[in-house]
């Protein structure tokens, strides 16, 4: 039996014994509160406006969130006062790395409506999901589920509606304090990052166009490239003769972090480091292709980063309308395979003119 299964079992006979009366009421000022999930790199990231919220909302709680274990040295300064923890379900000692928030006033779940059984079980007074979860035995176990709403919206202004009404806040530079680092040979001089990775091919920018990118930023920034683990063959591909230096899968987030923010500009493809720049206020033009600019892009939140997006807006197979795993019928993006789609049209579609009208000048 995996670990994760076991933690599912565990989670699950601890929540059923801790049911508690119908007549339970949300709490007013909550002293401790949990956001439990287990999101990827750009959707922790793009908590930030609940965080925020929160914070707002309840200045004197106690706020703990999970991550997943690569994420936690990012909010090692305690971004709005939060203090986050390493959890995973795939972690054996899943259950125990929850005890930091065991018996939090109110529990928020922004992802997965199954984390509500788990925030049951650490014993959390009142949970909020979202609703709509399929099967809809995941709806059964919060107390208050929010609805995603009717019209387009960003997905950290999303997140934050599941705190409740309260004050339209934005990010400023600096509201999420930058983590410490190892030391790394970072460029010294005025430099552009051409982040290149991608979870799936589907969002890559033929190589070609990034060759094309570099020699046109050349001679206003000393060009690097970036991309994730694994992904050091892609710079292979942009760059044969290795003009550029490279950051290819050897930095870890940290690290990142403050290439990120020491850049003079960042040209990156839709993914997680794109989301990073947001929170270090850096000069960005963000390339989408299968995903929804209105979903990802600033939004009100971030509305004040300097960060622009390119796409075309009504590319016809960015017909797919999911939203963790709900039907959301503004939501427009594609979630296509490599199985399904046999070459990134949409990337392709995005022409050198696009992007360099989006940088700077």
């Amino acid at each position: 039996m995996s670990a994760r299964t076991l933690n599912r079992m565990k989670s699950l006979g601890r929540a059923l014994a801790t049911i508690r009366p119908a007549a339970r009421t949300r709490p007013e000022k909550p002293r401790s509160i949990l956001v439990l999930h287990e999101l990827l790199l750009g959707d922790t990231l793009m908590l930030a406006a609940l965080f925020a919220r929160l914070r707002a909302l309840y200045p004197h709680a106690e706020i703990h969130t999970s991550v997943k274990p690569p994420l936690l040295p990012l909010f090692a300064a305690r971004p709005y006062g939060v203090q986050a923890f390493e959890y995973t379900e795939r972690d054996a000692e899943a259950m125990r790395s929850l005890e930091v928030a065991k018996g939090a006033d109110l529990a928020i779940v922004p992802g997965e409506n199954r984390d509500a059984v788990t925030a049951r079980a650490v014993g959390a007074g009142w949970i909020i999901a979202f609703s709509q979860a399929r099967p809809a035995w995941k709806n059964w176990m919060p107390d208050e589920l929010v609805d995603f709403p009717a019209q387009e919206a960003n997905l950290a202004d999303i997140f934050a509606s599941l705190a409740g009404p309260g004050p339209q806040l934005r990010y400023r530079a600096g509201d999420w304090p930058a983590p410490a680092c190892k030391p790394f040979a970072a460029p010294t001089g005025r430099y552009a990052v051409l982040h290149i990775g991608a979870r799936s091919p589907l969002r890559y920018w033929p190589a070609e166009r990034w060759r094309a990118l570099a020699q046109k930023l050349s001679p206003r920034y000393e060009v690097v490239w970036s991309a994730g683990p694994g992904e050091a063959h892609l710079v292979d591909q942009v760059d044969p003769q290795r003009r550029f230096a490279a950051f290819a899968g050897n930095l870890d987030l940290a690290q990142l972090w403050h290439l990120v923010a020491g850049a003079d500009l960042m040209v990156t493809l839709d993914t997680g480091v794109a989301h990073l720049a947001k929170l270090t206020f850096t000069n960005t033009v963000c390339l989408f292709g299968p995903g929804s600019a209105p979903l990802l892009g600033r939004g009100q939140f971030f509305a004040d980063a300097p960060f622009a997006e390119v796409t075309i807006p009504d590319f016809p197979c960015r017909d797919r309308h999911q939203l963790f795993k709900r039907e959301v019928t503004w939501v427009r993006h594609c979630a296509r395979t490599l199985h399904e789609c046999e070459r990134p049209r949409c990337m392709e579609a995005l022409t050198l003119d696009d992007v360099m009208r989006a940088v700077p000048q």
